[in-house]
């Protein structure tokens, strides 16, 4: 009995959540006695995983899922499961992840339990804490199922190394017509930058910008930090910026290690969808926006005096310390 991830990537590439998915599924299968398994789709050079803890690797390569299909690669991940009958299946909580966890426990007669921010807190029974209400809350959750689906909240772990010997193996699960209902008609990518889903640092504008010619400002802070950039939904429903960088519970959730928010307000739906990162730093000039009231730091201030001043001191405290 083995545990089983879904490791994802992209062009090739691991994400840098499946390297934390490792690095807790080693933690839970040290606790049942038992190895990790990772399925991969079309990743290429799979050896990475062994440095997290992973004992083999299913290597699927398939041109019909060069392009995501929730259906298709939620019944290679159902297949691999039954191939190593494994108890504990674990995904991430990114997109494409949610949309699969669900498919898979259903095609599994499984428990699911998402947002677990946590190793489980009993095997016996199964139990783990999860994020509830919106990020304001914790649920302990107990599934009675024999398999089990686990959903990791991004960031909520955190990657760490335990080399392990890599036994890889091509796997050619059956994928059928049935499996590509909805097929893909075109992809957007965003190209040389950091991604909102991988940055470890995210630094995000609102209205307070008061035009997208001044957003030259958010881009200079976040070069300086290696960071995403992101936007608040009015700023991108304005059309200054794309919908891409729309974060808050209706864009993409953040769950970065830092989260800066300049002329934000804080709308709650805004704070809903960022509430999982470890530290926020908001600058606003007022000094009653709700987003103070969440706030690890905050600067209240003009943010066209204070950002090119701050932007300045992150690239000489990086100059000194490199």
């Amino acid at each position: 009995m083995s545990i089983l991830i879904y490791a994802e990537s992209a062009e090739g590439k691991f994400k840098k959540v499946a390297f934390e998915l490792a690095s807790y599924g080693k933690k839970v299968a040290e606790s049942l006695g038992t190895t990790v398994t990772a399925v991969t789709i079309n990743a290429g050079d799979v050896s990475e995983l062994s440095k997290y803890g992973v004992d083999k690797v299913l290597k699927v390569s398939n041109d019909q899922l060069k392009n995501f299909s929730a259906k298709a690669y939620a019944d290679v991940i159902k297949q691999a499961a039954q191939k190593e009958s494994v108890k504990v299946v674990l995904l991430s909580s990114t997109t494409d992840s949610l949309y699969l966890a669900p498919l898979v426990a259903v095609s599994l007669n499984a428990g699911y339990a998402s947002n677990v921010v946590g190793l489980p807190v009993s095997t016996s029974p199964f139990q783990v804490k999860r994020h509830a209400f919106s990020n304001k809350a914790f649920a302990i959750s107990e599934i009675t199922t024999e398999v089990k689906v686990l959903g990791l909240a991004k960031n909520s772990y955190g990657i760490s190394e335990s080399q392990s010997a890599l036994t890889e193996e091509d796997f050619s699960p059956s994928i059928g017509e049935n499996d590509f209902g909805v097929k893909t008609e075109s992809v957007d990518k965003t190209a040389g930058k950091v991604t909102i889903a991988d940055a470890d640092v995210v630094v995000s504008g609102g209205r307070g910008l008061k035009g997208p010619e001044n957003w030259h400002l958010i881009e200079d802070l976040a070069s300086a930090f290696g960071a995403a950039t992101a936007c608040s939904k009015p700023v991108s429903d304005l059309g200054w910026r794309p919908h891409t960088e729309h974060v808050g519970q209706t864009g993409k959730p953040v769950a970065a290690n830092l989260y800066v928010a300049v002329g934000i307000s804080g709308a709650i739906q805004h704070i809903a969808g960022i509430n999982s990162s470890k530290v926020k730093l908001v600058i606003n000039a007022d000094a009653d926006a709700p987003f103070f009231k969440v706030a690890d730091y905050g600067v209240v201030g003009d943010a066209f005096e204070i950002l090119p001043k701050l932007t300045q001191k992150i690239k000489e405290f990086k100059a000194q310390n490199s």
